[in-house]
């Protein structure tokens, strides 16, 4: 009797280069950033890196009022802004990492949502949509959460019916 196990591909090895931020937000290391996403040897170095970069540029763009504000007040990085230190960090990078890393994983999902690697028997290919649509929405929405803890705001969001 032959048995197939399907594994999934070997993480990426390798040191990869820092990514470097813009001086008030933190640099970011695609080391840990695969870490915390669970992204296995699918998504190359040479994937992550641009779309690490994307995902910084989209997290900072929301949160240019933001540091506009922390700036005009004397922080000249969001490590100084005073917060609580868990695990030795500011709480602020604890949240400044995580949107990035939603961001980055709901982009990811996304841009590898390939409808020819989809099942196509018994209607299989709809339901897998529909899981990654909703897949993509809960990293959406964990990473505005994350950035309005960041912000020190509710993480409310309430539409009039």
């Amino acid at each position: 009797m032959n048995a197939f196990v399907i594994t999934a591909n070997p993480p990426a090895t390798g040191v990869e280069a820092v990514v470097s931020n813009d001086g008030w937000f933190p640099d970011l290391l695609p080391a840990d950033v695969r870490a915390f996403a669970r992204l296995d040897g699918t998504v190359t170095p040479e994937r992550l890196r641009p779309a690490l970069v994307e995902a910084i540029l989209t997290v900072n763009a929301e949160l240019q009022t933001f540091k506009a504000e922390l700036i005009e007040s004397g922080c000249d990085a969001l490590d100084e802004v005073q917060a609580v230190k868990i695990d030795g960090k500011s709480a602020k990078l604890h949240h400044y990492t995580r949107a990035v890393c939603y961001c980055l994983m709901a982009d990811l999902a996304e841009a590898y949502r390939n409808l020819s690697q989809l099942p196509d028997s018994n209607g299989k290919a709809g339901q897998v949509l529909e899981r990654l649509v909703i897949e993509q929405n809960e990293h959406r929405r964990k990473q505005r959460w994350a950035i309005a803890d960041l912000k020190g705001q509710r993480r409310v969001i309430a539409e009039l019916i």
